[in-house]
């Protein structure tokens, strides 16, 4: 019962810490990629505490109580996110109780609220933006899932464990149980996951419903002080999900083990340093080198993009899986 009341309370803080910091060290590597000074690492901390402070605006117009609910709503639906997704090189905290499906339909929920706030706070620019990532997130849910389901179902060729689980993924890493051709296929999933990843964060080319020199902000424009500081921290808890959501998938390796430690503690913090490095490496490939390399997509250039590249390349990794094990 303690585990169930304060897990949850433990895992939500240390996810928002993690989210912030990470952050700060993301804004930090692409001014430097970009010759520029950059803010601090803490700056994201400095951002919260400053607009906790500040006044909350309700705009006239706007139905109130979504309004409000909605920045709740963001950062629940986050906070819930990382309770079934393994952290540190441990279980989930509620491992059993969901699986990889359930991730799918929980990713949906902070855009979902940032959408809704959108269309709640009667602000012309704010609807475009809740418009626009209704179209983006469409867009990208599709090869998301065809990523998912191909890894799950090449561990249902080898196991009668539940294949959609994120500990038996663990046990059985796509890249143990696949030929040549399989490595070739489980390699374009990686690479459809590392499209999806900067749009399912809302960062550089599929910032698109933010766009501050078009929307002024987009879908955020009218919310101030605490409601904005409450999205600003879901986004993190939520970048912090996804990033660990993708070691997850494909690379659930630990390190103590595998170094000769024996003791239970070494082999926890090796593997939770480990952790950290591994989401700082997925951040720097999928997030801080594409939003220093690229400009913003148009709305129907990301739209193409991911429903017909990035699905296509998802669709190719399925196809050479499914021939690597007829094959090996």
């Amino acid at each position: 019962m303690p585990v169930l009341l304060l897990g949850p309370i433990v895992v939500t803080f240390v996810g928002a810490m993690v989210g912030l910091l990470y952050v700060g060290i993301d804004r930090i590597l692409v001014a430097r990629m970009q010759s520029r000074v950059g803010p601090p690492v803490v700056q994201p901390f400095r951002d919260v505490s400053k607009l906790m402070m500040k006044e909350t605006i309700v705009p006239g117009g706007a139905l109130r109580w979504l309004f409000q609910f909605s920045p709740i709503m963001c950062v629940m639906g986050s906070a819930v996110l990382l309770l079934y997704i393994p952290l540190f090189g441990q279980t989930a905290l509620f491992e059993g109780s969901g699986d990889a499906i359930l991730i799918i339909y929980l990713l949906t929920i902070p855009s979902l609220a940032l959408v809704a706030g959108g269309f709640a706070s009667s602000s012309p620019y704010a609807s475009v933006g809740a418009q626009r990532e209704m179209v983006i997130m469409i867009g990208y849910e599709f090869p998301l899932s065809v990523t998912i389901v191909s890894l799950a179902w090449r561990i249902t060729q080898v196991t009668e464990a539940n294949a959609f689980s994120l500990a038996t993924m663990g046990q059985y890493p796509i890249w143990d149980l696949v030929g040549p051709l399989g490595f070739v296929g489980a390699g374009l999933l990686l690479l459809a996951l590392i499209a999806v990843t900067p749009g399912e964060l809302g960062r550089i080319p599929f910032d698109i419903a933010e766009a501050e020199t078009e929307l002024a902000g987009g879908m955020l424009v009218e919310y101030s002080g605490r409601n904005l500081a409450l999205f600003y921290l879901g986004n993190a808890i939520r970048g912090f999900a996804v990033l660990s959501l993708f070691i997850a998938l494909f690379f659930p390796y630990g390190i103590g083990a595998a170094v000769g430690f024996t003791s239970t503690a070494a082999v926890v913090v090796a593997d939770g340093l480990f952790f950290l490095l591994k989401i700082f490496l997925v951040m720097f490939v999928a997030v801080a080198v594409v939003r220093s390399a690229m400009a913003r997509f148009k709305i129907n250039q990301a739209s193409v993009f991911y429903l017909m590249a990035v699905t296509l390349v998802s669709l190719a990794g399925l196809l050479l899986l499914w021939t690597d094990m007829m094959i090996w």
